[in-house]
C-alpha cells in the first residue's frame, strides 16, 4: 500500500487513467468488432464504411497511449487487405 502522500496520489491518478483508458480500449474495440462483423457478413460496401470509421477512432488511441503505433497499423493493415479481397 502507498505510505508517502505523493505514492497515494499517484495511486489515485493511475485509477482514474486506468478507468479512462479502458473506456477508449473498449470504445475500440467495439469499432474493431463492426468491421469484423462486416467482413463476416460478406458486405464489402459495409465493410469499407466500418473501416473508414475505425480507423481515426484506433488512431486516436495510438496518440493517446492505449495502443502503440505499430500494433495499430498492423491491426489497420490486416483489417484492410481482408475488407480488400471481399470484392
Amino acid at each position: 500500500m502507498a505510505n508517502s502522500p505523493q505514492s497515494k496520489k499517484r495511486a489515485r491518478q493511475n485509477q482514474r487513467r486506468f478507468k479512462i483508458n479502458q473506456a477508449r480500449r473498449s470504445r475500440i474495440r467495439t469499432f474493431l468488432r463492426k468491421v469484423e462483423e462486416a467482413i463476416a457478413s460478406g458486405d464489402k460496401e459495409a465493410a469499407a464504411e466500418a473501416l473508414r470509421r475505425a480507423q481515426p477512432e484506433l488512431m486516436r488511441g495510438v496518440t493517446k497511449g492505449v495502443f502503440q503505433k505499430k500494433t495499430a497499423s498492423r491491426k489497420m493493415s490486416r483489417l484492410a487487405s481482408r475488407v480488400k479481397a471481399l470484392g
